[in-house]
């Protein structure tokens, strides 16, 4: 993904410094490998919590003093809040063309270790997420080390994807699609509430495809490197495969981000078209 030139966001908090407080009750520890896995790419972070047993304690954050950061991780940094910019640039000209609104961009926090938010705290076991409550993304850049290591996804395309993916969930937040999802999802068993998490999922996969659609339309910026390396990102956190690799096998009613398959289809879809009319929750759950 070529960036090179191109605005930092200043809707950006580096945490990296601080320590965090205990927080209570939090038993990440005691989760199977796939409660932990499944869940990496984040969406609403209280489903996270409510598997992970809950956190009672409302933990602090202290600075630590002045830290330094290898080149590395700071060039890591700069991409980050260059994506953003991308995001903020995509989503203002979008929002203004097609409904007429004033897009209001989100903040992304960069954390080391854990976070306290407006939704509950957070280690980095939960992976990238948004907190609705407080219209923060949460990163801890740890994670794409995880995604080249662990998920066999690396390239810095599909790094901007998942910062994308949870911008998906606030242009949701935005168009009151993700604070009605939630509301049904309280009202419903928990398979229903599973399917919905899906089509929320879904959904952010398909925003962060109408993204990139725009973001190359503007600055040609992408390649088909590019997007193989989303696409392959996007394979590779679909809930069958990480239970198959977890487990050696798939329930498909415990699904909460959706297939491999369904993954890539809605984000290749959102790349394509960029059609803003489109919607994940229309049509039978099957046909997703």
């Amino acid at each position: 993904m070529d960036l090179d030139g191109r605005r930092e966001s200043e809707n950006f908090e580096d945490r990296r410094g601080m320590s965090t407080g205990t927080m209570a009750g939090m038993g990440i520890g005691g989760m199977i490998l796939i409660g932990i896995i499944t869940l990496l790419m984040g969406g609403n972070p209280m489903d996270v919590l409510e598997q992970a047993g809950g956190l009672t304690g409302a933990g602090t954050e202290q600075a630590e003093g002045t830290q330094t950061y290898s080149p590395e991780e700071e060039a890591q940094v700069k991409f980050c809040k260059q994506v953003l910019a991308s995001t903020e640039d995509v989503w203002s000209a979008v929002f203004k063309q097609k409904f007429n609104a004033q897009y209001t961009p989100p903040t992304l926090v960069i954390f080391k270790g854990r976070v306290q938010t407006n939704c509950g705290g957070a280690t980095s076991a939960v992976g990238p997420f948004y907190c609705s409550a407080d219209q923060k993304l949460y990163l801890d850049l740890a994670f794409f080390q995880q995604m080249e290591t662990q998920l066999k996804s690396g390239g810095d395309f599909a790094r901007a994807y998942v910062i994308a993916h949870e911008v998906g969930h606030h242009v949701e937040n935005l168009l009151g699609i993700l604070g009605k999802a939630h509301s049904q999802m309280s009202q419903v068993n928990q398979k229903q509430a599973n399917q919905i998490s899906v089509r929320l999922e879904l959904l952010a996969d398909y925003y962060s495809g109408v993204w990139a659609h725009y973001e190359d339309e503007a600055f040609g910026s992408l390649d088909e490197t590019d997007m193989r390396e989303a696409i392959n990102c996007a394979q590779h956190i679909g809930d069958n495969y990480l239970q198959e690799q977890a487990q050696g096998y798939s329930q498909p009613e415990s699904f909460t981000h959706g297939t491999s398959d369904q993954r890539m289809r809605w984000l290749k879809r959102g790349y394509k078209t960029g059609d803003m009319s489109v919607t994940t929750f229309s049509g039978s759950y099957s046909d997703l």
